[in-house]
């Protein structure tokens, strides 16, 4: 069955604006649609910091992720899971074998992976009852994450989860718990560690390499199979957990006007 999807159209812009009556700190696009600094259950989203059960739990995983994902590393599972001969599965089962897993890289969500999908979707097609491509985008965007199950290699979360970055130049410090980077072989590396490292200015975040995780891979299996999904919806396939951009404003040394539009998506989504 082929879903034929519509391209979007790209005049919702993002700025920070009071609504009316509102918090001025709310972000607001074009159109009224505001988007929360907090989730569903009034908490803040994204909060490294605050004391919970998860804390730990969730720093001892960006340690390990920033000291292992390096250029050698990601080159090469983008290699050996670019090939797409793990096995194939429809979207409604790849989601059912998601629903044991809990993503430990997230402060916030400790719900199955299913219930994740399902009130991401829900929430986009409630504030965009027009746009079914993107009602799509959010249903799947985390189905990469079957990388954890045995049938896909049953990689550790470290390679599979959390906030995603460029590798094969220098991070950023704006990258959640930075300190950890210093471990990484990268870090000392001069071939990667300056502003650029192998990159140039511009040349558009198709042509860089992000660590690796459940984004790629998801990005590669839609690309790959040919997906009607426009652009935009790739674009926030493949960087919706790449924080450091779409929220710190970093690496965009690295954009090209194509990525520059595609962000205004992504800034929807997130």
């Amino acid at each position: 069955m082929t879903i034929t999807i519509e391209q979007p159209q790209l005049d919702a812009v993002a700025e920070r604006k009071a609504p009316a009556g509102g918090d001025p700190a709310e972000l607001v696009l074009d159109g009224g649609f505001v988007v929360p600094d907090a989730n569903a259950f009034g908490n803040t989203f994204r909060d490294y910091n605050a004391e919970s059960e998860r804390k730990k739990t969730v720093e001892e995983f960006y340690r390990v992720n920033h000291i292992r994902q390096t250029h050698e590393f990601v080159s090469r599972m983008r290699a050996e899971y670019g090939r797409l001969d793990r096995t194939e599965m429809g979207i409604w089962d790849c989601i059912e074998l998601l629903n044991e897993f809990i993503d430990d890289s997230d402060p916030d969500l400790d719900m199955p992976q299913i219930e994740h999908l399902l009130q991401t979707a829900e929430a986009i097609r409630k504030d965009y009852p027009d746009q079914d491509w993107l009602h799509l985008t959010g249903l799947i965007h985390d189905l990469g994450k079957v990388l954890l199950h045995p049938s896909f290699g049953e990689l550790p979360q470290w390679a599979v989860v959390g906030d995603t970055f460029p590798v094969g130049c220098a991070f950023d410090e704006c990258n959640v718990h930075f300190k950890y980077f210093k471990e990484n072989p990268d870090y000392h590396n001069p071939k990667f560690n300056t502003k650029f490292g192998v990159y140039s200015e511009g040349c558009g975040l198709d042509n860089v390499l992000m660590s690796w995780g459940h984004d790629d891979y998801m990005y590669l299996v839609a690309k790959e199979n040919k997906t009607t999904l426009p652009s935009a919806g790739l674009f926030i396939i493949r960087y919706h957990s790449f924080y450091p951009l779409h929220k710190h404003g970093a690496y965009t040394h690295l954009m090209n006007e194509e990525d520059k539009e595609n962000l205004k998506w992504l800034h929807v989504f997130k």
